[in-house]
């Protein structure tokens, strides 16, 4: 048994005083909750850190486009909008767990309209960024892409082909995976991201942006397929869009 000085025990109550009960919080201790509450949710839950990710590169196409200063406070409320739908929607799922235990029709609904709402803000969201973009970002490509804009059917077909021989020819030199399945990279994230850049290279001026944003939305969704379904990692997915694109624009440069 230890045996503590009197004089060290009036020490310690004046390093760390004891909380009373009942103790109103401080506006630092507010912040430092609401600070570990932000964090806790960026470390747990994944759909809020690729919405940050994506809320990054955002704010910096913004600033990269020029976009001025009244689109740039539209774009960070919807920014603000879907982070704290994505929040409050893990603070109900959390809470409904801690409530219940065993499935609850009530509790499942519950549930659901929260993620109705985090899809309610990302759709808004989406559309904002679409109109605050599409005049900026259709005016800085088009001067780069007018002078391939014309290019014949046969390019595209001679980039897709050449990406397919890459793709095999990958697998064949890492010996992993088959040609249609698994293995580095992926040819259907290759394929899809040739796809969207082909798109993006014929399509004329007056729909060129959004052809490229659809197309390019569409590969991402067979690029998240492949990794969901187990059959292709994040990074063989990523590898194969890349080179994909590559390829392609590499091939519209040379031969148009």
């Amino acid at each position: 048994m230890s045996i503590i000085s009197p004089q060290r025990r009036e020490d310690d109550r004046r390093v760390t005083p004891p909380r009373a009960p009942g103790r109103v919080p401080s506006i630092l201790d507010s912040f430092n909750w609401a600070f570990e509450g932000i964090i806790h949710v960026l470390r747990t839950q994944r759909n809020l850190r690729i919405h940050s990710a994506i809320a990054i590169a955002v704010i910096a196409a913004a600033a990269a486009l020029g976009v001025d200063r009244i689109e740039l406070i539209v774009l960070l409320l919807a920014i603000a909008f879907v982070l704290v739908a994505e929040m409050v929607n893990s603070a109900i799922e959390g809470a409904i767990d801690v409530s219940t235990t065993s499935f609850d029709p009530n509790a499942k609904l519950a549930k659901d309209i929260a993620a109705g709402a985090v899809l309610i803000a990302s759709v808004t969201a989406i559309a904002v960024g679409y109109l605050i973009f599409a005049h900026a970002a259709a005016h800085r490509t088009a001067r780069f892409l007018d002078r391939v804009r014309d290019a014949p059917a046969e390019i595209t077909l001679a980039a897709l082909i050449l990406v397919i021989m890459i793709v095999i020819a990958t697998k064949a030199w890492t010996g992993r995976g088959t040609p249609l399945r698994g293995g580095l990279p992926s040819g259907h994230a290759a394929l899809a991201f040739a796809g969207w850049m082909a798109a993006t290279y014929v399509t004329t001026d007056r729909h060129r942006f959004l052809i490229s944003s659809i197309t390019f939305i569409m590969a991402l969704l067979v690029a998240q397929t492949r990794v969901e379904s187990g059959v292709h990692s994040a990074l063989e997915v990523l590898y194969g869009g890349a080179v994909g694109a590559l390829v392609t624009l590499v091939v519209f440069q040379v031969l148009s």
